[in-house]
């Protein structure tokens, strides 16, 4: 189904996958609501008309089986990837419709899958159902088509408030206010303006070329564990995790710049698991700023052993990124690279990209 005005050659690509934005509420609390054509024509035919015809046109795609963004995994992810991919050269650009609890996450997977984009891919949700009373829903709607149609990027945004942000670089910083999400580490891309898309070139994502999607995943999807330092962690059980057979890698949320103790029995689990081939990565649990393991003695050790700087990535970037990888089945040399590149714009403002490992 296509609607609104047919202000652009080929409309954009509405993928409702799920989340608090088609919810309706029930005895039992909010549950998913069907008929999500007929709720977005009603919702966006109450905007002012001149904001209305201003809107793209548009066709919806409808999940038959909405996902509860708390249950989303990677495998839903690299699906959107590939509806993405196979109508990719019949819509101007798409937006995804998909809860908020992951929604962050949703956007770090869909950026490694669909590098080299030359149309924008848009991923947005609410905080409040479509059509309650103040509801966030219709704004970043809204907001989304506009940003989804505006030429001069081509990437995967996350809209939320008004706002575009990279999608590899944010984060849910809300659990009710109608900002949701911050981008701790990289500017706004772009701020809705009296409904006008209004871009910042100069922050965006240059990828020139042409689309390089990497939709294949592996079967069971890579498993890692995120182990977050706490004061008097106890190396035995950061040996527990990261020795099980199933558990291919490791992002190690830091202190500072990349600290950790200076505990020899927790440096040698660490080390172990790097000369077993396990990728171990190394995070600050600073929301602002980066790791640069080395700064300080502390950290330096990481370096030693071949711990990876994860640089100024959010955790969300650096997991899906790393699951990515990991599920290309490269080399351990090209996978090291690669995640020390920048790929999407998800790491670089901090410290040197490539090290000499």
């Amino acid at each position: 189904m296509v609607t609104t005005s047919d202000t652009a050659s080929r409309p954009l690509l509405v993928i409702y996958a799920g989340g608090t934005i088609g919810m309706q509420a029930s005895s039992r609390g909010l549950i998913p609501a069907g008929d999500m054509a007929a709720r977005l024509e009603a919702a966006l035919a109450t905007l002012p008309p001149l904001r209305r015809r201003a809107l793209p046109a548009y066709a919806l795609w409808e999940s038959p089986e909405p996902i509860d963004s708390s249950s989303a995994t990677f495998a839903d992810w690299s699906a959107l990837a590939a509806l993405i991919a196979a109508q990719y050269e019949d819509y101007a650009g798409f937006v995804i419709l998909h809860g908020t609890d992951t929604l962050a996450w949703c956007a770090s997977a869909l950026a490694f899958h669909l590098q080299g984009l030359t149309k924008p891919v848009v991923v947005t949700g609410s905080q409040r159902p479509l059509g309650q009373p103040d509801s966030d829903a219709l704004d970043n709607l809204e907001a989304s088509l506009a940003f989804a149609a505006a030429p001069g990027w081509r990437e995967v945004g996350l809209c939320f408030h008004g706002r575009l942000l990279r999608g590899c670089r944010a984060r849910k910083w809300y659990t009710r206010d109608d900002t949701g999400f911050e981008s701790p580490n990289w500017p706004l891309l772009g701020e809705l303006v009296d409904g006008i898309a209004a871009l910042y070139p100069a922050r965006a994502w240059r990828d020139e070329g042409a689309p390089r999607f990497e939709l294949s995943a592996r079967d069971p999807a890579p498993q890692m564990v995120r182990v977050t330092l706490w004061p008097g962690i106890d190396a035995t059980l950061v040996e527990r995790w990261l020795e099980a057979p199933q558990v291919d890698a490791a992002v190690l949320e830091c202190w500072g710049s990349g600290n950790l103790p200076d505990d020899p029995a927790l440096i040698g689990v660490l080390a172990r698991a790097v000369a077993e081939g396990k990728p171990l990565v190394a995070l600050s649990q600073c929301p602002i700023g980066g790791a640069a393991p080395g700064t300080y003695a502390s950290g330096q050790i990481l370096n030693d052993i071949g711990v990876m700087s994860g640089d100024d990535m959010t955790v969300e970037a650096a997991c899906s990124k790393l699951t990515h990888l990991l599920a290309q089945g490269l080399p351990q040399e090209e996978l090291r690279r690669r995640f020390l590149t920048p790929l999407a714009g998800e790491r670089g403002a901090f410290t040197p990209q490539v090290d000499n490992a």
